[in-house]
């Protein structure tokens, strides 16, 4: 049977404008893609889009979500998945992240509870998810806050393609695709830039500045952690291959959650025209 089609997404406004739009459930992907809710489109307030949905090179990447490849064995982030020894394998191990009720909900902030179930039903996390736009000097600011919940009886260990074995491709957590650029994004933190300086390090924010070429459609993101455990993980940066960009919490080691512990990590994301100064 056919899958069901999916809920209208929400719109997300700043000062009565529409800059977000969230698909707050996803039963009509199918497993392979990892399905969870996502926002996209997400653009400026000049309406220059700074997200990408299910592209070419990566169809289970979508917009900006939260996911991990690897929670106990099961893959939530969709595509293959990374074995220690044997590489990327296409496997019947795909999870679905649902939605299971509201909180706070308004046309510019939402709190939301999600079930992270296996490939065969269970229940394997409960998450808290808050959402908050707000204006900004110099564009607006997406406020994005998860925490995840052991929702089994045993430990249930967070990792990634890193924790697996493969060398700095810890993904895994928050992760915003990018747009394909008309000309080379760059990317930065306080202390460095390019892709291969601050891949995989953590810095109090990390600013990308995009152009998709047509003059007036210069854009600038800056990602910073909200807490100390949030800014103390490192950024995972794609430029060359693809354009993304995320935090990463299980970059080289398994975060690992006993029955009923947590882990919660919260950001904020200036979103502005142009290409601006982060500090």
């Amino acid at each position: 049977m056919p899958a069901e089609p999916g809920p209208a997404p929400l719109p997300l406004s700043v000062g009565g404008r529409t800059v977000a739009s969230y698909q707050y459930d996803a039963p009509h992907l199918e497993p392979v893609l990892g399905p969870r809710p996502f926002l996209h489109p997400v653009t400026t307030l000049g309406g220059t889009a700074v997200t990408d949905c299910a592209p070419e090179d990566h169809r289970w990447h979508l917009g900006v979500s939260v996911s991990l490849q690897d929670v106990a064995g099961t893959n939530f982030w969709g595509g293959r998945t990374y074995v220690r020894g044997r590489g990327y394998q296409a496997l019947d191990d795909h999870g679905a992240i649902r939605h299971d009720a509201w909180g706070e909900r308004g046309d510019d902030h939402l709190g939301q509870t999600l079930r992270w179930e296996s490939r065969e039903g269970g229940r394997v996390l409960t998450e808290e998810r808050s959402l908050r736009l707000t204006p900004a000097p110099q564009g607006w600011r997406l406020e994005f806050a998860f925490e995840l919940r052991n929702a089994t009886e045993r430990p249930v260990p967070l990792g990634s393609p890193g924790t697996n074995g493969r060398e700095r491709a810890g993904y895994g957590g928050l992760f915003w695709r990018l747009p394909r650029p008309a000309a080379p994004l760059r990317v930065r933190t306080p202390d460095a830039e390019g892709e291969d300086a601050v891949h995989g390090e953590p810095a109090p924010w990390l600013a990308v500045h995009g152009d998709g070429g047509g003059g007036d459609d210069r854009y600038t993101l800056v990602l910073r952690g909200a807490d100390a455990a949030s800014a103390a993980d490192p950024w995972f940066v794609r430029v060359a291959g693809y354009p993304g960009v995320g935090s990463a919490l299980a970059f080289e080691h398994e975060v690992v959650l006993p029955p009923g512990g947590s882990v919660r990590r919260a950001f904020e994301v200036l979103v502005a025209d142009g290409h601006i100064d982060p500090v």
